[in-house]
């Protein structure tokens, strides 16, 4: 029983470490566990600070499991036998005092990082913003760059010393707007704004994505945000100003219409206030105001006091 036991713990402490080991390959791939921008750090910190705390409730459990199992075997086994016991002092502290620790130290984590990671919390001054106007469709994600005139699909272009500032909305269901590496995510909803601010630590190219399912193409709607040199983000403008191809109402209305896997596009000058049409499509018209009818006065003769 005694080697049972044995091989049964050996075999279970292998397999937990295997499946660390994997864990941790994967992980090193992972956007989440190697962020590349300042949002996406903090937020990697806060669930690695949460984890670890809760580990000193998951760790002396299984701890327990293993050592009840051996003291109180039911040959050999040390515990002393006790039926009428019932209660303890001391485990009901422990039971109540460190599970609320760990509420009130989780809270306060929340409480602290929800102000901080604040999406619509500005990262730089407006000098060292890159201002993005971000339109879903199905399926595929519209960039507009207001205060450049040019546009681009599934390619978010920024500089990688500078923050980007992104205002979201959606032409069609309600989409759901993550680049892992560089921060959390966001809703993008039809007749509604949100916004999102972001930056990169150096340049490189991340993956952007709709986790929000949204129809046959949900799983491929994908874009790429690639943070530049200075030099290089130049040259990308420069070169999407130089593709003589513009957005107006009628080359917008072609491009909403629903594809899957919608190859990189690029517009050399928008239609000002393309963004705020959008909006404006599914805003919301007031409600008709409804009027009490009122009845004529009516006409009295002098005489007798009768209707005219």
């Amino acid at each position: 029983m005694k080697h049972l036991f044995l091989r049964a713990f050996i075999w279970g402490i292998s397999l937990l470490g295997l499946l660390l080991v994997v864990a941790g390959c994967s992980l090193q791939t992972s956007p989440i566990a190697d962020p590349k921008g300042p949002i996406a750090l903090m937020e990697r910190d806060l669930l690695y600070t949460a984890f670890f705390i809760m580990l000193i409730v998951v760790i002396p459990v299984f701890i327990m499991v293993f050592w009840f199992a051996w003291r109180y075997r039911a040959k050999g086994g040390s515990g002393e036998y006790k039926p009428e016991w019932s209660k303890s002092r001391t485990i009901e502290v422990f039971v109540w005092s460190i599970p609320t620790v760990i509420i009130i130290a989780l809270g306060y984590l929340v409480w602290t990082y929800s102000h901080l990671l604040d999406p619509y919390k500005k990262i730089a001054a407006p000098e060292n913003t890159i201002n993005v106007q971000v339109i879903a469709q199905d399926w595929k994600w519209l960039f507009i760059y207001p205060e450049l005139g040019i546009a681009s699909v599934n390619e978010l272009a920024f500089p990688a010393d500078k923050a980007i500032s992104l205002k979201l909305t959606s032409d069609t269901v309600m989409n759901s707007f993550l680049i892992p590496a560089l921060g959390g995510q966001i809703y993008a909803m039809a007749g509604m704004t949100t916004q999102l601010n972001l930056q990169a630590n150096e340049p490189g190219r991340f993956r952007g994505r709709n986790t929000q399912y949204s129809g046959d193409g949900y799983s491929m709607q994908f874009f790429d945000a690639v943070a530049m040199t200075t030099q290089e983000f130049e040259d990308w403008v420069a070169n999407v100003k130089a593709q003589s191809k513009p957005l107006s109402t009628v080359t917008y209305n072609e491009l909403a219409k629903p594809s899957i896997e919608h190859d990189v596009e690029f517009f050399s000058w928008v239609k000002p206030g393309l963004f705020e049409e959008v909006l404006k499509k599914y805003a919301r018209r007031p409600a008709p105001t409804l009027r009490r009818h009122t009845p004529p006065p009516t006409q009295t003769n002098c005489e007798g006091n009768k209707p005219c």
